[in-house]
Protein backbone atom coordinates (compact mmCIF):
# COMPACT_ATOMS: atom_id res chain seq x y z
CA UNK A 1 0.00 0.00 0.00
CA UNK A 2 1.08 3.63 -0.46
CA UNK A 3 2.30 5.62 2.78
CA UNK A 4 2.33 8.91 3.57
CA UNK A 5 6.09 9.71 5.45
CA UNK A 6 6.01 13.32 6.13
CA UNK A 7 4.89 16.86 5.40
CA UNK A 8 7.36 19.48 4.31
CA UNK A 9 6.35 23.63 4.18
CA UNK A 10 7.97 26.02 2.42
CA UNK A 11 7.89 29.57 0.74
CA UNK A 12 7.60 29.25 -2.92
CA UNK A 13 8.26 33.17 -3.16
CA UNK A 14 9.31 33.57 -7.08
CA UNK A 15 12.21 35.81 -6.26
CA UNK A 16 13.95 32.41 -5.18
CA UNK A 17 14.02 31.12 -8.21
CA UNK A 18 15.73 34.14 -9.35
CA UNK A 19 18.13 33.94 -6.51
CA UNK A 20 18.62 29.78 -7.14
CA UNK A 21 19.75 31.04 -11.03
CA UNK A 22 22.13 33.35 -10.10
CA UNK A 23 23.39 31.26 -7.28
CA UNK A 24 22.86 33.94 -4.48
CA UNK A 25 22.27 31.09 -1.80
CA UNK A 26 24.85 32.23 0.26
CA UNK A 27 24.72 36.22 -0.03
CA UNK A 28 23.69 38.05 3.15
CA UNK A 29 20.02 38.48 2.27
CA UNK A 30 19.37 34.89 1.26
CA UNK A 31 21.56 32.67 3.58
CA UNK A 32 19.51 32.20 6.56
CA UNK A 33 16.54 31.36 4.18
CA UNK A 34 18.69 28.99 2.27
CA UNK A 35 20.58 27.42 5.21
CA UNK A 36 17.12 26.36 6.48
CA UNK A 37 16.70 23.14 3.59
CA UNK A 38 19.83 21.26 3.79
CA UNK A 39 18.66 18.74 6.66
CA UNK A 40 15.31 18.38 4.15
CA UNK A 41 17.98 17.39 1.59
CA UNK A 42 19.46 14.62 3.95
CA UNK A 43 15.95 13.50 4.98
CA UNK A 44 14.81 13.43 1.52
CA UNK A 45 18.11 11.57 0.25
CA UNK A 46 17.75 8.73 3.16
CA UNK A 47 14.04 8.20 2.44
CA UNK A 48 13.52 8.57 -1.05
CA UNK A 49 9.61 9.30 -2.23
CA UNK A 50 8.18 8.27 -5.11
CA UNK A 51 5.43 10.97 -5.13
CA UNK A 52 5.24 14.47 -4.09
CA UNK A 53 1.35 15.80 -3.76
CA UNK A 54 1.81 19.45 -3.63
CA UNK A 55 -0.36 21.99 -2.68
CA UNK A 56 -0.05 25.56 -3.81
CA UNK A 57 -2.06 28.33 -5.73
CA UNK A 58 -1.75 29.38 -9.04
CA UNK A 59 -1.20 32.65 -9.59
CA UNK A 60 -3.08 33.54 -12.77
CA UNK A 61 -1.18 31.05 -15.55
CA UNK A 62 -3.72 28.27 -15.34
CA UNK A 63 -7.02 29.62 -13.51
CA UNK A 64 -7.12 33.48 -14.45
CA UNK A 65 -10.07 35.68 -12.24
CA UNK A 66 -12.75 35.00 -15.07
CA UNK A 67 -12.57 31.25 -14.28
CA UNK A 68 -11.20 30.24 -10.69
CA UNK A 69 -11.72 26.78 -9.76
CA UNK A 70 -11.80 26.21 -5.51
CA UNK A 71 -9.75 23.05 -5.63
CA UNK A 72 -7.75 21.93 -9.38
CA UNK A 73 -6.21 18.58 -9.18
CA UNK A 74 -3.48 17.75 -11.97
CA UNK A 75 -4.28 13.89 -13.70
CA UNK A 76 -1.71 14.13 -16.63
CA UNK A 77 1.34 12.27 -16.94
CA UNK A 78 3.77 15.69 -17.32
CA UNK A 79 3.67 19.29 -16.30
CA UNK A 80 5.26 22.28 -18.19
CA UNK A 81 6.41 25.24 -16.65
CA UNK A 82 4.76 28.50 -18.29
CA UNK A 83 5.30 30.93 -15.04
CA UNK A 84 5.55 34.45 -15.53
CA UNK A 85 9.35 35.61 -16.16
CA UNK A 86 11.72 36.80 -13.27
CA UNK A 87 14.41 36.53 -16.44
CA UNK A 88 15.39 32.85 -15.50
CA UNK A 89 15.24 29.89 -18.24
CA UNK A 90 11.73 27.48 -18.17
CA UNK A 91 12.82 24.20 -15.72
CA UNK A 92 12.65 20.77 -17.01
CA UNK A 93 8.93 19.37 -17.11
CA UNK A 94 7.75 17.65 -14.27
CA UNK A 95 6.63 13.83 -14.58
CA UNK A 96 2.54 13.19 -13.01
CA UNK A 97 1.42 9.95 -11.44
CA UNK A 98 -2.16 9.51 -13.02
CA UNK A 99 -3.59 6.65 -11.82
CA UNK A 100 -2.77 7.90 -8.07
CA UNK A 101 -4.21 11.08 -9.21
CA UNK A 102 -7.29 9.78 -10.66
CA UNK A 103 -7.72 7.15 -7.70
CA UNK A 104 -7.29 10.72 -5.29
CA UNK A 105 -10.19 12.14 -7.50
CA UNK A 106 -12.80 9.62 -6.98
CA UNK A 107 -12.13 9.65 -3.10
CA UNK A 108 -12.71 12.94 -3.06
CA UNK A 109 -15.41 13.27 -5.34
CA UNK A 110 -17.03 10.49 -3.04
CA UNK A 111 -16.58 12.75 0.04
CA UNK A 112 -18.53 15.22 -1.21
CA UNK A 113 -15.83 17.04 -2.57
CA UNK A 114 -16.14 19.22 -5.81
CA UNK A 115 -12.70 19.53 -7.53
CA UNK A 116 -11.82 20.34 -11.23
CA UNK A 117 -9.45 17.42 -12.70
CA UNK A 118 -7.32 18.67 -14.61
CA UNK A 119 -6.10 16.44 -17.45
CA UNK A 120 -3.57 19.37 -19.02
CA UNK A 121 -2.52 21.68 -16.62
CA UNK A 122 0.66 24.46 -16.77
CA UNK A 123 2.22 25.00 -13.54
CA UNK A 124 3.94 28.02 -12.12
CA UNK A 125 6.72 28.83 -9.55
CA UNK A 126 3.82 28.09 -6.97
CA UNK A 127 5.60 24.53 -7.41
CA UNK A 128 8.81 24.64 -9.46
CA UNK A 129 10.04 27.13 -6.68
CA UNK A 130 9.38 24.14 -3.91
CA UNK A 131 10.46 21.50 -6.54
CA UNK A 132 13.62 22.93 -6.97
CA UNK A 133 14.20 23.71 -3.11
CA UNK A 134 13.28 20.07 -2.04
CA UNK A 135 15.56 18.59 -4.87
CA UNK A 136 18.58 21.70 -5.80
CA UNK A 137 20.00 21.61 -9.82
CA UNK A 138 16.64 19.52 -11.17
CA UNK A 139 17.17 16.40 -9.57
CA UNK A 140 13.31 16.18 -9.38
CA UNK A 141 12.89 14.10 -12.53
CA UNK A 142 12.93 10.61 -10.98
CA UNK A 143 9.89 11.79 -8.47
CA UNK A 144 6.06 12.08 -9.29
CA UNK A 145 4.25 14.83 -8.49
CA UNK A 146 0.48 15.44 -7.94
CA UNK A 147 0.29 19.38 -8.36
CA UNK A 148 -3.36 20.38 -6.26
CA UNK A 149 -3.94 24.24 -6.56
CA UNK A 150 -5.94 25.73 -3.87
CA UNK A 151 -8.19 29.33 -4.92
CA UNK A 152 -5.99 32.02 -2.68
CA UNK A 153 -6.41 34.53 -5.25
CA UNK A 154 -10.16 35.08 -5.90
CA UNK A 155 -12.84 35.61 -3.24
CA UNK A 156 -14.51 33.60 -2.44
CA UNK A 157 -11.85 31.14 -0.78
CA UNK A 158 -12.03 27.83 0.95
CA UNK A 159 -11.77 27.79 4.62
CA UNK A 160 -9.15 26.61 6.90
CA UNK A 161 -11.08 23.92 7.98
CA UNK A 162 -12.54 23.21 4.77
CA UNK A 163 -8.89 22.60 3.32
CA UNK A 164 -7.34 20.42 6.16
CA UNK A 165 -10.84 18.44 5.54
CA UNK A 166 -9.58 18.03 2.06
CA UNK A 167 -6.00 17.09 3.26
CA UNK A 168 -7.98 14.39 5.42
CA UNK A 169 -9.63 12.78 2.91
CA UNK A 170 -7.02 13.12 0.55
CA UNK A 171 -4.73 11.15 3.04
CA UNK A 172 -7.32 8.35 3.25
CA UNK A 173 -7.40 8.34 -0.33
CA UNK A 174 -3.01 7.86 -0.75
CA UNK A 175 -3.19 5.24 1.93
CA UNK A 176 -5.53 3.16 0.34
CA UNK A 177 -3.80 2.74 -2.73
CA UNK A 178 -2.67 -0.63 -3.35
CA UNK A 179 0.78 0.25 -5.14
CA UNK A 180 3.84 0.33 -2.74
CA UNK A 181 4.70 3.98 -3.27
CA UNK A 182 6.21 6.50 -0.27
CA UNK A 183 4.54 10.01 -0.65
CA UNK A 184 5.49 13.10 0.67
CA UNK A 185 3.31 16.05 1.19
CA UNK A 186 4.34 19.74 0.49
CA UNK A 187 2.25 22.59 1.64
CA UNK A 188 3.78 25.94 0.06
CA UNK A 189 3.19 29.81 0.37
CA UNK A 190 3.35 32.42 3.12
CA UNK A 191 3.63 32.61 5.47
CA UNK A 192 2.03 36.21 6.30
CA UNK A 193 3.14 38.98 3.43
CA UNK A 194 1.06 41.68 1.91
CA UNK A 195 2.55 42.71 -1.30
CA UNK A 196 0.34 45.82 -2.13
CA UNK A 197 -2.15 48.39 -1.02
CA UNK A 198 -1.59 50.55 2.38
CA UNK A 199 0.06 47.39 4.31
CA UNK A 200 2.10 46.41 1.63
CA UNK A 201 5.43 44.56 3.34
CA UNK A 202 3.08 43.83 6.46
CA UNK A 203 4.39 40.90 8.33
CA UNK A 204 3.25 39.01 11.35
CA UNK A 205 5.98 37.28 13.00
CA UNK A 206 4.54 36.33 16.35
CA UNK A 207 1.30 34.94 14.62
CA UNK A 208 3.53 33.24 11.78
CA UNK A 209 5.40 30.92 14.96
CA UNK A 210 1.99 30.39 16.85
CA UNK A 211 0.69 28.49 13.12
CA UNK A 212 3.91 26.81 12.79
CA UNK A 213 3.84 25.78 16.87
CA UNK A 214 0.11 24.51 16.64
CA UNK A 215 0.33 23.20 13.13
CA UNK A 216 2.26 19.86 14.52
CA UNK A 217 -0.17 18.80 17.21
CA UNK A 218 -2.90 21.38 17.55
CA UNK A 219 -3.74 21.94 13.99
CA UNK A 220 -7.49 21.80 15.16
CA UNK A 221 -7.14 24.89 16.63
CA UNK A 222 -5.99 26.92 13.38
CA UNK A 223 -9.43 25.81 12.10
CA UNK A 224 -11.78 28.69 14.03
CA UNK A 225 -9.82 31.32 11.19
CA UNK A 226 -11.65 32.44 8.51
CA UNK A 227 -10.06 33.88 5.01
CA UNK A 228 -11.06 37.45 6.65
CA UNK A 229 -9.26 36.86 9.64
CA UNK A 230 -6.30 35.63 7.79
CA UNK A 231 -6.31 38.75 5.25
CA UNK A 232 -6.83 40.59 8.77
CA UNK A 233 -3.88 39.12 11.26
CA UNK A 234 -1.45 38.20 8.29
CA UNK A 235 -1.68 40.66 5.26
CA UNK A 236 -3.86 40.40 2.00
CA UNK A 237 -1.82 36.88 0.94
CA UNK A 238 -1.98 35.76 4.15
CA UNK A 239 -4.60 33.21 3.60
CA UNK A 240 -1.81 31.04 1.38
CA UNK A 241 -1.58 28.90 5.09
CA UNK A 242 -4.28 27.06 4.21
CA UNK A 243 -2.17 25.23 1.78
CA UNK A 244 -0.26 24.27 5.06
CA UNK A 245 -3.66 23.22 6.53
CA UNK A 246 -3.83 20.64 3.38
CA UNK A 247 -0.66 19.20 4.02
CA UNK A 248 -1.20 18.81 7.66
CA UNK A 249 -4.68 17.24 6.84
CA UNK A 250 -3.20 14.54 4.93
CA UNK A 251 -1.05 13.33 7.71
CA UNK A 252 -3.37 11.16 8.79
CA UNK A 253 -0.89 9.19 10.81
CA UNK A 254 1.59 10.28 14.66
CA UNK A 255 3.36 13.58 13.53
CA UNK A 256 6.67 14.51 14.26
CA UNK A 257 8.68 18.11 14.00
CA UNK A 258 11.80 16.94 13.01
CA UNK A 259 13.18 20.63 11.36
CA UNK A 260 11.69 23.81 11.59
CA UNK A 261 13.34 27.91 9.79
CA UNK A 262 11.75 30.67 10.02
CA UNK A 263 13.28 33.61 8.36
CA UNK A 264 12.62 37.68 7.49
CA UNK A 265 11.80 39.28 5.22
CA UNK A 266 12.18 37.23 2.07
CA UNK A 267 10.41 39.12 -0.81
CA UNK A 268 8.36 41.13 1.56
CA UNK A 269 7.39 37.93 3.40
CA UNK A 270 7.48 35.64 6.62
CA UNK A 271 9.26 32.13 5.13
CA UNK A 272 8.84 29.23 7.05
CA UNK A 273 10.02 25.97 6.62
CA UNK A 274 8.97 22.54 8.51
CA UNK A 275 9.79 19.00 7.93
CA UNK A 276 7.41 16.73 9.42
CA UNK A 277 7.35 12.49 10.32
CA UNK A 278 4.36 10.99 9.43
CA UNK A 279 4.25 7.55 11.05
Amino acid sequence: MARIIGGITSSHIPAIGNAIERNQQQEPYWKDFFDGYPPIHAWLEQQQPDVAVIFYNDHGLEFFIDKKPTFAIGAATQYNNADEGWGIKTIPPVNGHEDLSWHICNQLVDDEFDITICQEMRIDHGVTVPLQLMWPGYSYGHMKVIPVAINCEQHPMPSPKRCFNLGRSMGKAIESYEEDLKVVILGTGGMSHQLDGERAGFINKEFDLMCMDKIVDRPEELLHYSIRDLVEIAGAQGPEFIMWLGMRGALIGKVKELHRNYHIPISNTGAGTMLLENK
